[in-house]
């Protein structure tokens, strides 16, 4: 079990790269599949379940947290 903590927080930590919010989005949703369909398929849970349940929360995350642009 500990073993997927240090899993999971690796992958929130690298969740989404880019400045813009349809940068992280893409990339937090590419990452998020990735990890999921890889996490799916050692829990059991299945390959492409884990892969769109990672992949729609890595895309809301990557979202979520996108930097804010303020215009000096």
């Amino acid at each position: 079990m500990g073993k997927y903590i240090v899993l999971a927080a690796i992958l929130v930590g690298t969740t989404a790269c880019g400045e813009t919010w349809g940068q992280r989005a893409v990339t937090g949703g590419a990452i998020g599949a990735g990890s999921g369909a890889v996490l799916g398929g050692v829990t059991g849970l299945g390959i492409l379940p884990g892969a769109l349940i990672g992949g729609i929360g890595g895309a809301g995350i990557g979202a979520a947290t996108a930097p804010k642009r303020y215009n000096d």
